[in-house]
């Protein structure tokens, strides 16, 4: 496991050592888990927010074993990727200690940030409305499947469930088939996209006002979004969005194509890509200027036709002999690539997408960078996800003036669940 780490990543490049951040002095107190709720606040963590996850003690967040788990440290790789340059404190917020320590902790945030299901919080006493009684300047973020109010408020919902219920399914795949949903967790990156967008948006509300807001993410919501244009198209038409596996029913030609040894993706977006594509790369100016072929709608209706000439016109050299003519005609093309050779390629190498971190116990482990690239405020140095209350006396001392005795007595009355099996948690997965 993670054998080939070093020899196919290059070490991550330390950021200037002056640069500021753009979210320092944030302080976000996280109770989310699974993916959603916990990536947008990675994203927070990387523009510099300090970011407190709040953990059950001993299992912590059950996302950590989503496989393949590290026996070393507990956890797996879905776990790392969404939970960097944040600490854990590990809290039994069913004890009065955890849960007074939960208040005092956001007594002091500025970001709050839970994805449990509708009316837990509440319980709790860790609702909006009573923690913006202490903090008014609070920003409270909830992330839930259908929304916190209404006749959907009590359902549970994760990404599959959403790709289903959005018509995102029913948009993907064979029209000889039955959709397919995308294996990657689509809505769930989206709604954390919208959560830490949101709560951004918030902070800059506060500081013109001074006042703090609830802010709600439903990943319903954003999985319908996440349709594009495929909605207004059905209200204009009255027409669902059929299936056309790797071909395109806005453009033409647009789809999979095989070279001597590759299968590559073109996208002619415009009448004017697909007369370069014709008389630049495949020298057929013929083609390129035919009435038959003189718009998007025209080359459609005919696309089994155009399908065949460029299948037949590829077919006789390998990739690169194509790559190097589309790219000097401005024809966009890529490689189908397997997520092998997309973080091993020319272009993830130039953009410094996926590095090797230090890890104190492995040594190195992989990270992959988030897409945002600031000129003033370069993101955060990534640190490696922690294990199950990692930083839990740390926090409580930082942030709160815990002296150790105050700890020993937290410690004692169980507010960090039970120390030994803590302990065994942290080397070796449950």
């Amino acid at each position: 496991m993670l054998h080939d780490l070093v020899s196919d990543f290059p070490e991550y490049e330390a950021r200037p050592a002056q640069a500021p951040l753009a979210l320092a002095d944030v302080r976000v107190v996280d109770f989310s888990h699974f993916i959603a709720g916990p990536f947008a606040t990675m994203i927070l963590a990387d523009m510099g927010a300090e970011v407190i996850k709040i953990e059950a003690p001993v299992r912590g967040d059950d996302f950590r074993q989503y496989p393949p788990v590290h026996p070393d440290i507990g956890q797996g790789a879905p776990f790392l990727w969404s939970n960097r340059n944040k600490r854990s404190v590990a809290l039994d917020l069913k004890s009065a200690d955890g849960l007074r320590i939960a208040r005092e902790l956001i007594a002091g945030a500025d970001v709050v940030v839970e994805n449990f299901s509708t009316g837990v919080m509440a319980r709790l006493g860790l609702d909006y409305a009573t923690c913006r009684a202490g903090n008014p300047g609070l920003v409270y973020c909830s992330v839930s499947a259908y929304g916190r109010e209404g006749a959907f408020a009590d359902r549970l919902g994760f990404d599959p469930i959403a790709q289903a219920e959005s018509g995102f399914i029913s948009m993907n795949g064979y029209p000889d088939r039955e959709g397919v949903r995308a294996l990657s967790p689509v809505m769930d990156i989206s709604t954390a996209m919208m959560a830490a967008n949101a709560i951004l948006g918030a902070l800059v509300a506060r500081g013109k006002t001074g006042q703090g807001q609830a802010v709600e993410v439903a990943l319903f919501d954003s999985a319908v979004l996440m349709t594009g244009y495929a909605t207004l198209q059905h209200v204009f038409s009255g027409e669902e969005p059929r299936r056309h596996g790797n071909t395109s029913p806005d453009t033409c030609p647009s789809g999979a194509f095989q070279a001597q040894d590759r299968t590559f993706y073109i996208n002619c977006g415009s009448n004017k890509i697909f007369q370069r594509l014709m008389a630049q790369v495949l020298e057929r100016p013929d083609l390129a200027e035919h009435p038959d072929y003189a718009s998007g709608a025209a080359r459609s209706q005919r696309r089994t036709e155009l399908f065949a000439i460029l299948d037949e016109a590829f077919s006789r050299q390998p990739w690169t002999h194509w790559q190097a003519r589309m790219r000097d005609a401005g024809v966009p093309c890529g490689l189908v690539r397997t997520v092998g050779e997309a973080v091993r390629s020319p272009e993830a190498r130039e953009r410094k997408l996926l590095t090797r971190v230090p890890h104190e116990r492995l040594g190195w482990v992989p990270n992959l960078a988030l897409p945002i690239r600031y000129s003033a405020t370069p993101l955060a140095d990534p640190v490696p996800a922690p294990t199950v209350g990692q930083h839990t006396h740390e926090v409580l001392r930082d942030v709160l003036g815990y002296d150790a005795a105050r700890l020993a007595a937290c410690e004692a009355a169980g507010a960090f669940g039970s120390r030994p099996r803590r302990a065994e948690t942290a080397e070796a997965p449950s």
